[in-house]
């Protein structure tokens, strides 16, 4: 039964429920929040929000995480100078919250640290508040990149992904 009940939310939710649930302009908040956070740090996070996985993922039956770390992979997040990209992953269908860091910020920070965000986010979600939850983990992968990879004035700090969320 759980399994069909993946299937019929999967099927049922898509892109413009994510889109009613973060509007146009909280979209735009989150994208100016990740390229104000990025001034502190020379690491680059990434919002990735999908409603639901494509057919071919579902019928595999794939996990969030699995789904989190190809993303991470089609966004080009690992392709960053340092390799300290960050992904912040959700999916609607399965209210589920993934953070993917990139080796260079991972061998660095513990994976708890991660969960603790996704909890925090999970929090913020639960309680209707989507816009404020992901802004709110931007904050605290900053400040954990901004902790191991500061910015230092003399340095080129160029943005190297894009800083709008990836809506899908």
């Amino acid at each position: 039964m759980n399994k069909l009940w993946r299937l019929l939310r999967h099927c049922w939710l898509d892109e413009g429920d994510v889109r009613r649930a973060i509007s146009r302009d909280a979209l735009a908040r989150i994208g100016a929040h990740v390229n104000e956070s990025e001034r502190s740090h020379c690491g680059e996070v990434r919002v990735c929000i999908e409603a639901a996985l494509p057919l071919g993922e579902l019928w595999r039956d794939a996990s969030a995480r699995e789904r989190a770390n190809a993303m991470f992979s089609a966004l080009r997040v690992w392709n960053t100078e340092h390799n300290n990209g960050v992904l912040i992953y959700l999916l609607f269908a399965d209210r589920s919250i993934e953070i993917v860091a990139d080796r260079g910020i991972a061998q660095r920070v513990p994976p708890q640290t991660w969960r603790n965000i996704s909890d925090r986010l999970s929090a913020a979600f639960k309680a209707g508040d989507h816009e404020r939850g992901v802004l709110l983990a931007v904050d605290q992968v900053g400040a954990v990149l901004t902790e191991h990879f500061p910015a230092a004035p003399t340095d080129r700090n160029p943005n190297e992904l894009p800083n709008e969320p990836d809506v899908r």
